[in-house]
This record gives structure tokens, C-alpha cells and sequence, in this order.
């Protein structure tokens, strides 16, 4: 038997998502859903390529312009905290078309940006309020589905917003050949307009008055509260956190490793990267339609969890015990992000399970540890210079075991019967 929702005694009283006024239709929910969340990725991969050239243009150091990425990181992890909440007292739509608004009027003032600092500061305003398409999109997910369900839309979610990192430098490129960077951030703020557009038209509310929480930051602070303490949330949570981790690890470390090491070409590790990722969004598909449903949900975390130890495992057997040349590599870093679709939408979705009328806070913790997480993943693997990859390597095994440690140590998974997805 598994115990009951933390999220309040009317969480327990009423398990299932609420029931919103009109259930939208599926496709343009995943269109919707899927770009609000890859909103914030694109917002920082568009951009990548024009670093240089803002730099130049106003006569700023390169790490000064790298805060104008640090801004927008901290921002969206902040907001996330602060977003997340509000929309379970407010209600989803509001926030979620406030925070677009805000996220145009930055990006406008980004783009005619007369010094650094404007800059920067605009960016750690549109970090804020993008993060409201991140953590609502979630919560919409938990509103409008449940258990399966909702890992199945999660899941489905992953083929908008996981091809963000793929397509947006290379877009950012080729926007630079026909503009400067300031039509960069016009673009950034034209995509804005569309989204907000479609939203408008298209998501109704989907968290009725009847089911918003009430008695303001008291009262946020106590269900967060309640959802920390609950053992299986925070398994959940950092088994997910670490898992995302892991691949960040990759991330930070390979573009340095396949060129600087194994001598793939900027042409090749674009190449590879690209086929991660693609490898990545097919295994949450693979997640979504044909895993779970078929096998308990804790089987298919557990799968993941032993592909991406495997995955850690090659790396640092590859590196420090054999010459193996890249191709060999690259399997092995295809085979770390895969395991990550596994293991991102399903421990979402379980977390999501957990507080049926607090999506909005439940949502804000897992995007801000996420985030968090992820943040820590390239100081790890950088961690001894550059004449090894084995940083790198060993940063993906540990993140990869302190996963499965959370999961078991905290989830205990021969404990949940049935599959605490399909209650």
C-alpha cells in the first residue's frame, strides 16, 4: 500500500487532477505546453551564437557577457520558486499571460539595449518571467491529466521542447548571417507574440476557483513544506534532478572532450550532439506510448536509472583503461542522454501524483532543483583541466548512482503496489 498525497487533506479527499471548464484538445495542448517550456531553452541557445558579437558591439568583456546568460539563469530559477505557487492561488491563465506579456516588453528593451548593464538586467527580467511557461506547463499537465495520463503528455511534451537544443544555435546562426544580435532578441520577441497569441486562444483555465489554494505565503510555505517532507516526493524529485544532471554533466564536458581530445571536427560534434538529442527525444516517445501502461512506471525509472549507471560506467572505462577513439565515445554519450527521457518524464509525472492541488508548488520545487542540479553539473566536469576527460566521466557515474541511491534509498520501490501511477 502506498500512502496518501501530502499535499494537504484536501488533496487526500480528492485525488484526481481538478476538472477544468473545457478540456482542450490534444494536439494543440501539446503544441502549446511543448513551446512554453522549450521557450526558456531557446531563449539562451538562439542566442549562443552571437556572444561575440555583442561583446564587440558594446565593448564589454567576454565575462561580462556572460553574465547576460547567468541573469537569465538565475532569473528563471527564481521565478519558477515564486511563479509556480502564485498560480495555485491565482489560477494558471493569469500568470501564464503576464509573464509572456513581461517576457515581450524584456526582450523589446533587449534588443535596444544601449549599454551592458540594461542587458543584463533585462535579461534576469525575462528569466523571471519566462520561467511562468516552464513551471505552469506542468501544472496545466497535473490539472488536465492524471498518473499515466499525465506521464504520457509529459512524455509527448518532450518532442516540442527537446528539439529547442538542437535547432536554436544553429537558427541563431543563421539569423546572424541575415541581422546583428539585436534581431536576435526581435525574434525572440516575435516568437514571444506568437506564443502568447496562441495561448490566449487556445488554453482555458484549467485550475477552477473552487480548487486554488488559499491564505497566501503562510500557506505556501506550508505545502512546500508538507511536499519536501514527504519521503517518495523527494525521492522523486532528486532522482529526476540528479538524472538531469548527469546529462547536463555530458553537456558541459563533451564539446570540449569530442574536440579538443578526440578531435572531432565543430562540424562532427554538431553532428553528434544533434543525434543525442534526437536519441534522447525518441526515448521519451518510446516512454510515452508503448513503457508505461505496459510496465509499472517504478520498473521503467529503474530501467533508466541502470542504462545511464551503464552509461557512466563505459565512460569511465573508455577513458581510463583502453585507447578507444571517438566513435566509441560518442556511443557512450549517446547512450547517457537516452536514458534520460526515461527517466525525466516519469519521475515528474510521480512527483506530480504526489500533490494532486499543488501542482503549481510542486511543479516550482522540481523546476527550480532541476535547475539547481544542473547548474552544479559543468563545475563538476571541469573539474581537473583539460587534458582529461575523465572528470566529465566520472561526474556522469556519480550523478548517475546518487540517482539510483535517492530512488531506492527514499522511493523504496518494491513497496509501491500497485503502480503509483495508475491509482
Amino acid at each position: 500500500m502506498s500512502e496518501p498525497s501530502p499535499a494537504g487533506a484536501a488533496a487526500t479527499q480528492a485525488p484526481g487532477p481538478p476538472t477544468p471548464a473545457r478540456h482542450p484538445r490534444r494536439l494543440p495542448l501539446v503544441l502549446i505546453l511543448g513551446s512554453l517550456t522549450a521557450l526558456g531553452p531557446l531563449t539562451i541557445d538562439l542566442y549562443l551564437p552571437a556572444l561575440p558579437q555583442v561583446s564587440a558591439d558594446l565593448h564589454a568583456s567576454q565575462t561580462v557577457t556572460q553574465l547576460t546568460l547567468t541573469a537569465f539563469m538565475i532569473g528563471t530559477a527564481i521565478g519558477q520558486l515564486v511563479i509556480g505557487p502564485l498560480s495555485d492561488t491565482l489560477g494558471r491563465r493569469r500568470p501564464l499571460l503576464t509573464g509572456l506579456t513581461v517576457y515581450i516588453a524584456a526582450g523589446a528593451v533587449c534588443a535596444l539595449a544601449p549599454d551592458p548593464a540594461v542587458l543584463i538586467g533585462m535579461r534576469l527580467v525575462q528569466g523571471l518571467a519566462g520561467a511562468a511557461g516552464i513551471v505552469i506547463a506542468r501544472a496545466v499537465v497535473r490539472d488536465l491529466y492524471d498518473g499515466l495520463a499525465a506521464a504520457r503528455l509529459l512524455s509527448s511534451l518532450m518532442l516540442v521542447s527537446g528539439t529547442a537544443p538542437v535547432l536554436a544555435p544553429v537558427l541563431g546562426a543563421q539569423l546572424l548571417r541575415l541581422t546583428s544580435w539585436r534581431g536576435v532578441f526581435a525574434a525572440l520577441t516575435l516568437l514571444g507574440l506568437a506564443i502568447l497569441a496562441a495561448t490566449t486562444a487556445q488554453l482555458t483555465e484549467t485550475l477552477p476557483t473552487a480548487h486554488r489554494r488559499r491564505g497566501g505565503l503562510t500557506s505556501t510555505l506550508r505545502t512546500m513544506g508538507d511536499l519536501v517532507r514527504d519521503a517518495r516526493f523527494t525521492g522523486y524529485l532528486l532522482t529526476g534532478s540528479l538524472g538531469f544532471a548527469a546529462m547536463f554533466a555530458y553537456i558541459a564536458g563533451s564539446s570540449f572532450t569530442l574536440q579538443q581530445i578526440y578531435g572531432a571536427s565543430p562540424q562532427t560534434y554538431s553532428l553528434l550532439f544533434a543525434l543525442n538529442s534526437i536519441g534522447l527525444v525518441a526515448t521519451g516517445q518510446l516512454n510515452g506510448k508503448l513503457l508505461l501502461g505496459r510496465f509499472p512506471s517504478h520498473r521503467v525509472l529503474a530501467s533508466g536509472l541502470a542504462l545511464l549507471g551503464v552509461a557512466g560506467i563505459a565512460l569511465v572505462l573508455l577513458v581510463t583503461a583502453t585507447d578507444a577513439g571517438l566513435p566509441w565515445i560518442a556511443a557512450a554519450l549517446f547512450l547517457t542522454a537516452c536514458p534520460v527521457g526515461l527517466i525525466l518524464p516519469t519521475t515528474t509525472a510521480l512527483c506530480l501524483q504526489r500533490a494532486p492541488h499543488a501542482a503549481g508548488s510542486a511543479s516550482a520545487l522540481l523546476g527550480t532543483t532541476q535547475f539547481l542540479m544542473g547548474a552544479l553539473a559543468p563545475a563538476l566536469a571541469g573539474l581537473g583541466g583539460r587534458s582529461t576527460a575523465l572528470p566529465m566521466a566520472l561526474s556522469v557515474l556519480s550523478l548517475a548512482l546518487a540517482a539510483a541511491g535517492c530512488f531506492l534509498a527514499l522511493c523504496r520501490p518494491w513497496r509501491s503496489t500497485p503502480d503509483p501511477l495508475a491509482q
